[in-house]
């Protein structure tokens, strides 16, 4: 709502209409079928720009809408190992986290120690550096290993992916 006596005009096409007063400036706005909004009521005079807020409104949405689609939504996976998980399984598991990090997902790799299991940590932490040494190339640690409760975790973020310049040789025929 515009209150004050006298506002700055901006047209609709961006040319400066000056200042004039409040009312003056809705009656050129309604001859132009266009509406009067205030864009800085901070201003002495405050400035007013005339514009289709509707369409303008509109075209904010749909902005809104394609920088939406272009956001890149990464998750948080779960893959968990024991630690005594067997060799096979275990590369089974790996090729698991390898395909979770190629679709661009955060894996957490959890190993999950039972009864005894928790008097040899060591286990874990060997089981996680081995996992992070065989992706190395794939993926970058994000949080290293640590312990909760009855779990050792790490997270595991997809690596940067490097792009290769080819460069072009010129090959030179002999004359």
């Amino acid at each position: 709502m515009i209150r004050a006596k006298e506002v700055r005009v901006i047209g609709d096409n961006g040319e400066q209409l000056g200042v004039m007063p409040t009312t003056e400036a809705i009656k050129l706005a309604r001859e132009r079928d266009v509406d009067l909004v205030e864009v800085a009521p901070t201003a002495d005079p405050p400035v007013c720009r005339m514009m289709d807020y509707g369409k303008f409104k509109y075209e904010q949405a749909k902005k809104e809408r394609e920088a939406h689609k272009r956001q890149a939504t990464v998750t948080l996976r779960q893959v968990r190992f024991r630690p005594k998980t067997g060799k096979h399984d275990l590369e089974f598991k790996i090729q698991q986290v390898t395909k979770l990090l190629d679709k661009g997902n955060k894996v957490k790799v959890l190993v999950l120690f039972r009864g005894r299991e928790m008097s040899h940590p060591q286990l874990g932490k060997e089981l996680l550096d081995h996992i992070a040494t065989t992706l190395a190339e794939k993926a970058s640690i994000e949080r290293p290993t640590s312990m909760e409760g009855r779990s050792m975790n790490m997270i595991l973020s997809p690596a940067p992916v490097k792009k290769v310049k080819q460069e072009k040789t010129e090959e030179v025929a002999d004359a």
